[in-house]
């Protein structure tokens, strides 16, 4: 029997698990999502969320509610009469009443191996703190952030040339395929939970701008994972320090190399540049208010070489 269930979610990375669940016969009562933000290209239109354009092209009903603290926020979710909510990067904090409102519960899918990296951003910091491996859990949801007990699971290695959107892009495909498992088994009433572990939590903050500038002092694979926890958004960036103009560039992929010099000095005429340790060549790169490039492309309007160095 299929389930009547809510859906919960925003970005990109929450579509495939609602277009899935549909997909396997569930019923979708209702999609709840964020209100549109500003957006287009002279940021003055109001731009819909993927859920939101997703649900629409179901013929889903969509609600967009500031807040659930509400009695009347309560109520509307009640009346859907839910099996269960499905959770899926929402972006807003789900009430206690809120959460015992379906008969079998909510339950949110969650880009990390909890208990690392509860939060906000646990693709970047996986990248960011050279973690071996990531994945996608599904967890019965309580008040706590990212503490619920943990039902199933899937693993997956993260390389040196796996960037943010390649590991959100890969967790979004499997993290659907999760979710359809674990709603069938919750069908079954053969879904298991299982507390979370109390060592290894670690939280995985938003990403601040500030984080993005480049430091050329640090090991060469440091320095590559800090580049892809950050690619394409908001972007790891440095300077050109021998050009006057448009100075900053984004790096968006680059890959380890050999060599040594100063940290941040231009090695060669292929964009390799000296780290505290080792160095790296740059592969893909965007210069400010341009669009983003290959390296060789890049090189043909900026011959970067040495004694050239990135600030």
């Amino acid at each position: 029997m299929p389930l009547r269930l809510i859906f919960m979610g925003t970005p990109d990375f929450s579509v495939p698990t609602l277009l899935e669940l549909v997909a396997h016969g569930h019923e979708i009562v209702a999609v709840y999502t964020r209100a549109p933000k500003p957006g287009g290209r002279r940021g003055l239109q109001l731009q819909p969320t993927p859920v939101e354009e997703a649900a629409r092209r179901l013929g889903v009903p969509v609600l967009m509610p500031k807040t659930l603290k509400t009695q009347e926020a309560l109520d509307a979710f009640r009346a859907f009469d839910a099996d269960a909510a499905v959770v899926v990067a929402y972006g807003m904090i789900l009430p206690q009443a809120i959460l015992d409102a379906p008969k079998l519960g909510c339950y949110n899918l969650h880009a990390s191996l909890l208990p690392r990296w509860r939060g906000a951003a646990p693709i970047n910091r996986a990248i960011m703190a050279g973690d071996a491996e990531s994945g996608v859990m599904v967890m019965k949801m309580d008040v706590g952030l990212d503490t619920g007990d943990v039902a199933m699971a899937e693993r997956i290695a993260i390389t040196d040339d796996m960037t943010a959107i390649d590991l959100h892009d890969r967790l979004s495909r499997l993290g659907a395929d999760l979710m359809v498992r674990a709603m069938a088994a919750l069908d079954r009433g053969a879904l298991q939970l299982k507390k979370q572990s109390e060592e290894g939590v670690t939280y995985a903050a938003k990403i601040d701008k500030t984080e993005a500038r480049i430091d050329w002092t640090r090991p060469a694979r440091d320095v590559l994972r800090h580049i892809h926890g950050l690619s394409p958004f908001p972007g790891a960036w440095s300077e050109l320090a021998d050009v006057s103009e448009n100075a900053r560039v984004k790096i968006l992929r680059c890959e380890l190399a050999t060599g040594s010099g100063a940290p941040g000095a231009v090695l060669d005429d292929q964009l390799t540049i000296a780290c505290g340790e080792g160095a790296i060549r740059i592969l893909e790169l965007q210069r400010e208010g341009k669009a983003r490039m290959q390296a060789t492309d890049f090189l043909r309007g900026v011959p970067l070489k040495p004694p050239m160095r990135l600030a």
